[in-house]
């Protein structure tokens, strides 16, 4: 028997009548959406925007070149930074759950401390006062490192959360079986807990990418940046920040598609392990 999600176990499934006022309820919005979408358009359509010169540039090679080394910059950035948030996001989790409160109370402020502050200002931080102590940074890690420090403190809770959804009687078993408390860690609450939380760090990833749009901040040549530098040299702004939107959005839908199936892969794998 299939084990149930967090879903299933959230939401029951709908009955005929629900599902009738589902139906209408999807056509209205639809309608409502495809009536503004027209409106927009022909709106755009009045003041010239839809003017052959303000998309035409987009017919040529170099441009969707030039769009996508910004975005080679802008993956890179943002998986670095995720890798980077990862990686000290754990060690802030092990923080918040070892046994002297010294520990606790350290991993916790610096948490706080990250999840509170913008990002922005560890992007000004990085930028214009690290410069000063001498420790001279490209652009690249002027924006990487901001955004890592700032994910690190959501990452660090959404595993913890994880660790502490895991159910307590595997903790005893595994004690019972002879199991210490770094092999019970490795080997029993943390796979488990990583298939609880991949949709909260895949959703996480996405907020790190998103923060790498202030890479102008730092010159970094991402794909905000590159879509500027088409604005200032075809006079388009509707146009280029159109497609840069529309490249933002499938980046962010693919990201979606790639959580839900690795939580699908993951909970198969947890129930083959059970069988």
């Amino acid at each position: 028997m299939k084990n149930p999600s967090i879903r299933d176990i959230l939401y029951e499934p709908p009955g005929p009548k629900a599902r009738r006022r589902i139906g209408i309820t999807t056509a209205a919005a639809l309608l409502l959406i495809a009536g503004l979408i027209y409106l927009i358009i022909r709106q755009f359509a009045e003041n010239g925007q839809l003017d052959a010169r303000y998309w035409s540039f987009f017919g040529r090679a170099t441009t969707w070149r030039f769009l996508g080394e910004g975005l080679l910059s802008t993956v890179e950035a943002a998986l670095t930074g995720a890798l980077i948030a990862f990686a000290v996001g754990f060690v802030l989790m092990r923080g918040r759950l070892n046994r002297f409160a010294v520990i606790r109370f350290v991993s916790a402020a610096i948490i706080e401390f990250t999840r509170g502050v913008p990002t922005l200002l560890f992007i000004y931080l990085f930028f214009l006062v690290v410069p000063q102590t001498g420790w001279e940074l490209s652009s690249f890690w002027k924006i990487t490192l901001p955004c890592a420090i700032s994910a690190c403190g959501v990452v660090a809770e959404a595993l913890r959360s994880g660790v502490n959804a895991v159910p307590k009687g595997q903790r005893e078993a595994a004690l019972s079986l002879g199991f210490g408390e770094i092999r019970l860690f490795y080997q029993i609450l943390f796979p488990q807990a990583i298939r609880f939380v991949i949709p909260s760090l895949i959703a996480e990833l996405v907020i790190v990418l998103k923060d790498t749009t202030f890479a102008s901040v730092v010159s970094y040549a991402d794909l905000m940046q590159n879509a500027k530098v088409l604005i200032s040299n075809y006079d388009a702004m509707l146009s280029v920040y159109l497609v840069v939107a529309v490249i933002y959005i499938l980046i962010n839908y693919l990201l979606n598609k790639l959580s839900e199936y690795l939580a699908r892969r993951m909970n198969r794998g947890a129930e083959g392990r059970t069988s």
